[in-house]
């Protein structure tokens, strides 16, 4: 079947023109491309294809020729599909039982599959919404290994279901799962180690995703638990460091975004926050160096030329200077619930769980709106992905692909 998929051009190794996991390729919303023209006209921006789709809130993710996307049917089954990128034809399917009901307050957010998957070129990682992680043949979707956190250690179920995001990094796969952090063998599935254990159910089961970083000389996975930010030494999981954070019903959803040798996170219910990771003969310390007043909720900011534009609460865009927590400016207008946010070098994509797509000018001295478009008529929470002049967009009950034309 491999070797079929590949006679037909299926490829799926990584290239430089891959969206790859949360965030993109680095992790942090940023690409390089000379190709976003400055308009979302019609005439500029257009629909190559769309395919309907049952219900996700994960993102779509791009490796070599194949598009990737969750979903979850009858309130039953999850279902994991991949399509080729140039036609939106389906390539394969595969499916397993997985459904849950979330709690009454976030019911209105749907209790369809979260988490956004992450594929390193060979395999695909999937986070199914009861606990699982399941790796797939990314050429052919066929099952290689699968882990039940919950019933390997005795876990809880997250009251949320699975949120994080896994992260592939060399030869390990790193989840928040399990009421834990937990770093993972990427062929095998063998748990390597397991660290910042809570006590899962409601109070436990992390939102935020992690990331790896180097911070003070040293290499670290950085994770935000829904109590605290931390640095997780990557060979056996010891915490290098760690910080309380506030949040109201422990909202610390935001990816921690690393700039320099500082973690910024922002949170509902609690502030917006620089802390400075020191280090003291060896020892890695945390303080804030900074902390204004304004709340975040889920959008995890861009960083363009040292300053966050970031979705607050109050669903305002906030430019913040990051080494002085200076508020240069926030937008007059307000917008939706969430914004996914993809920067390229001054220009700034953000889609709106609306349904509408918004192209900025990141610049730090006013909010500076190019274009803007509605795009759907279904909410799109899903994190948008952008290769190339490419656009693929995960509504509610489809996925499409766009593309900027000249």
């Amino acid at each position: 079947m491999k070797s079929l998929l590949l006679a037909l051009g299926f490829v799926t190794s990584l290239s430089a023109a891959d969206w790859n996991q949360w965030r993109g390729p680095t992790r942090d919303g940023q690409i390089t491309s000379d190709v976003w023209p400055a308009s979302l006209k019609e005439d500029k921006l257009k629909q190559r294809w769309k395919v309907n789709l049952s219900p996700s809130y994960s993102g779509p993710i791009v490796s070599g020729d194949l598009v990737f996307t969750t979903e979850t049917e009858e309130k039953e089954t999850e279902i994991v599909r991949a399509f080729d990128r140039a036609t939106g034809k389906e390539v394969w399917k595969q499916s397993w039982p997985g459904a849950m009901a979330v709690p009454f307050f976030a019911k209105a957010n749907g209790d369809w599959i979260r988490a956004t998957p992450a594929c390193d070129g060979s395999s695909l990682y999937v986070a199914g919404i009861r606990d699982v992680l399941v790796c797939l043949n990314a050429a052919n979707g066929e099952v290689r290994w699968r882990v039940d956190f919950v019933e390997q250690f005795k876990s809880a179920v997250p009251a949320f279901g699975f949120v994080s995001s896994p992260l592939v990094d060399g030869d390990a796969v790193y989840v928040q799962a399990g009421s834990a952090v937990v770093k993972l063998n990427k062929n095998t599935g063998k748990v390597l180690w397991r660290s910042l254990e809570d006590g899962g159910s409601m109070s436990g089961s992390a939102f935020s995703s992690p990331v790896i970083s180097e911070i003070r000389g040293v290499r670290q996975v950085i994770v935000q638990t829904r109590e605290k930010l931390a640095g997780l030494r990557l060979n056996d999981g010891k915490v290098l460091w760690e910080q309380p954070v506030e949040a109201f019903r422990g909202m610390n959803i935001l990816t921690p975004v690393v700039y320099g040798d500082s973690v910024f996170t922002s949170t509902y219910g609690g502030t917006t926050t620089l802390f400075n990771i020191s280090s003291d003969e060896g020892a890695l310390r945390p303080s804030p160096a900074w902390s204004i007043k304004v709340q975040g909720y889920m959008c995890t900011p861009v960083v363009v030329n040292g300053v966050a534009y970031e979705h607050t609460k109050n669903q305002r865009i906030l430019a913040v200077d990051l080494k002085t927590g200076k508020e240069l400016w926030t937008s007059k207008e307000s917008f939706g619930k969430y914004w996914s946010l993809v920067a390229n070098g001054n220009r700034i994509l953000a889609l709106d769980q609306r349904g509408s797509l918004y192209l900025l000018k990141a610049n730090p001295a006013q909010f500076e709106l190019i274009d803007q478009r509605k795009i759907s008529e279904q909410e799109t929470w899903a994190h948008l992905a952008v290769i190339g002049n490419e656009i693929y967009i995960r509504q509610l009950d489809a996925l499409v692909a766009w593309s900027w034309e000249d």
